[in-house]
């Protein structure tokens, strides 16, 4: 079951069969799950910090996993790298993350650096706040 909310949020994002989704702060994977269904050769890779929401996404995403429409890592924004066999993302949706949402500049400033480090340079970046999302600038070190 996925909350209206986050129905209203997934389907708010300008997703396309073949992106591939960063969704930063998954908790228990309802809108990774979500998006994932609505992939067909792309994929979502969910990460949160804490290990008790990837367990719990693993635990109710077992279509969406073995399809290899989702992947699930334990990392904070803040220290993720791309993985050897990952290609950079082309959307992010990070939806209650205090280092994307203005709570937490500091390590909003290093979020933002992940993020251009492990993304496409088309890529686009959506966090909650808007009517349901809104879009901020990804900017990347010239």
């Amino acid at each position: 079951m996925i909350s209206p909310r986050l129905a209203a949020i997934v389907a708010a994002l300008p997703l396309q069969p073949h992106l591939r989704v960063l969704e930063i702060g998954c908790g228990p994977g309802a809108a990774a799950r979500a998006i994932a269904d609505r992939l067909s050769t792309g994929h979502v890779l969910a990460i949160d910090r804490s290990d008790a929401a990837i367990r719990l996404l693993r635990a109710g995403s077992a279509e969406q996993l073995a399809s290899g429409r989702l992947r699930a890592r334990r990392v904070a924004i803040e220290d993720l790298t791309l993985a050897d066999d990952e290609e950079p993302f082309d959307l992010v949706v990070a939806i209650r993350v205090g280092a994307l949402d203005g709570r937490h500049p500091r390590a909003g400033a290093r979020a933002m650096d992940r993020i251009a480090a492990v993304t496409h340079p088309h890529a686009r970046l959506f966090v909650d706040g808007g009517q349901p999302l809104r879009e901020l600038p990804v900017h990347r070190r010239t």
